[in-house]
């Protein structure tokens, strides 16, 4: 599977795509203005402590205090241990803390934190409060991920751990050996800042987007990194060459005159990104809906009527669906609990084998998900982390005719409400006439289909009711003004 990277820089943001024999599979946005949070550390101070919800609220500088749960406060516990700490007893108000961020502000909730700090490099990942080696649950070669914690364990301090991230597979133990020089600077470094800064203070910030794409997503598949920008090109070979010089011959600068996601058809799988409906080849349709709750994938035939039988076209229909929805949770960036309802089958073979398509699509996406057994129902329930916003929250609002709920009233519902309100008025007040103001579409409702309720209307009342178009009022607003 041939894999690129496009990486488009502009003075307001930078945007990284992954494309996938052809395909564009991921989509990574960061601006200027609201740089993602997660992996900064900060020196905070303890707002409020909160013994009901065994949390705190911790300012850590930002415009909403960030969340600290007692269970990322404490060590892990065993299963079968009994959890009777007290987070009063562990924190108090005014108290200053050391705490990094494991989830960007979503909506309107705060950015989640942690104590338990850890610092990453190509290769590893640094726990400076643990001494446990650990390996990346990707790397599935027994004899490899003995080799790699041998040679960690043998690193002489005692009071730091590691986790040896899917990029060290086969890496040599000079190439881990530098990693862990490194980062053991680079703690020092975090740690006189920490002796130092007034709190609140952001004491380490992670690498910009196109520098973490390096570190983190790049793997031996990728055959091109394209970067749009000869300063950013020039900012990441640098960075490259230091850390990762096996890619420096993968990275080149765009020069073209078409823009870079242009050429790639970026652009226009970005639109169809944040539609509701995702056509499939076989004329088959998702529908996906993301609440605050839970998102909901519902998978529909629609024009697809198959060749032989219904169970048949049924079956086609999921295992396309289930390879297409995979796609749409990483380009979408939906994250939390995930219900998809694929068509009912009656054959369990045929259950089983959407399941399996389903979590081999899933392989590809660096997101952890958790996947559940198709239920009597025939809905599937899943899981997949999200540590940043969905694609539509990061590139969309809240509409403010609907408000969110996905639909407006009709012209003639309104026109009902009117006359509700001109009743009201007209018993409740004393005036020689009614002036309404409402949106085209209500005005010529009221003249057209509805002239003769409000001829009615008028003859009940006594008084004369005129109308005048608001250009600025959405379909549901409208006023009855007396005159």
């Amino acid at each position: 599977m041939s894999e690129e990277i496009l990486i488009n820089v502009t003075p307001q943001e930078t945007r990284v795509a992954v494309i996938e024999n052809g395909m564009l599979q991921e989509l990574l946005i960061e601006r200027s203005h609201s740089k993602g949070l997660v992996g900064n550390i900060y020196k905070g101070k303890v707002k409020r402590v909160l013994p009901g919800m065994q949390a705190a609220f911790v300012d850590i500088g930002l415009e909403r205090s960030a969340f600290l749960h007692v269970s990322e406060i404490l060590p892990q516990h065993e299963p079968d241990e009994e959890l009777t700490d007290d987070i009063t007893q562990l924190l108090r108000e005014g108290q200053e803390i050391i705490v990094q961020v494991i989830k960007d502000e979503l909506g309107s909730k705060g950015a989640r934190l942690t104590t338990h700090t850890t610092v990453p490099s190509r290769y590893l990942v640094l726990m400076p409060k643990n001494s446990h080696v650990g390996v990346s649950q990707r790397i599935e070669d027994e004899n490899e991920r003995n080799r790699l914690k041998d040679i960690l364990n043998e690193n002489e301090d005692d009071e730091q751990g590691y986790i040896i991230r899917t990029a060290a597979e086969g890496a040599r133990e000079q190439e881990l050996r530098r990693d862990v020089s490194f980062l053991q600077k680079l703690w020092n470094r975090i740690q006189g800042r920490i002796q130092t800064a007034r709190c609140p203070a952001l004491i380490y910030e992670d690498l910009s987007i196109e520098l973490r794409i390096v570190r983190d997503m790049v793997a031996s598949k990728v055959e091109k990194i394209r970067i749009d920008s000869e300063e950013v090109y020039q900012k990441t070979k640098q960075f490259v060459k230091e850390f990762v010089p096996e890619l420096e011959e993968r990275l080149e600068v765009y020069h073209g005159g078409r823009p870079l996601f242009d050429v790639f058809n970026v652009e226009d799988e970005i639109q169809k990104a944040l539609h509701r409906q995702v056509p499939l080849k076989s004329g088959g349709y998702l529908i996906i809906d993301q609440t605050e709750a839970m998102t909901t994938i519902d998978v529909n035939t629609g024009a697809f009527v198959g060749h032989r039988n219904l169970e048949e076209t049924i079956f086609r229909t999921n295992l396309e669906a289930a390879s297409a929805l995979a796609r749409q949770l990483r380009l979408r960036n939906l994250g939390g609990i995930i219900i998809i309802d694929f068509i009912d089958m009656k054959e369990e073979e045929h259950k089983r084998q959407v399941l399996r398509t389903l979590e081999k699509a899933l392989e590809h996406d660096h997101a952890k998900t958790q996947i559940t057994e198709v239920s009597s129902l025939g809905l599937v329930e899943m899981t997949r982390k999200r540590t940043r916003e969905s694609l539509e929250r990061t590139l969309c609002e809240t509409c403010p005719t609907c408000r969110g709920r996905g639909s407006i009233k009709t012209a003639q519902t309104v026109c009902y409400e009117i006359f509700r309100e001109i009743t009201r008025a007209a018993r409740a007040y004393e005036a020689q006439k009614l002036l309404v103001l409402a949106s085209q579409e209500v005005v010529d409702c009221l003249l057209d289909e509805e002239a003769s309720s409000v001829a009615e209307l008028e003859s009940f009342i006594s008084i004369p009711i005129r109308f005048q178009v608001e250009s600025l009022y959405s379909q549901e607003q409208f006023d009855v003004v007396l005159m």
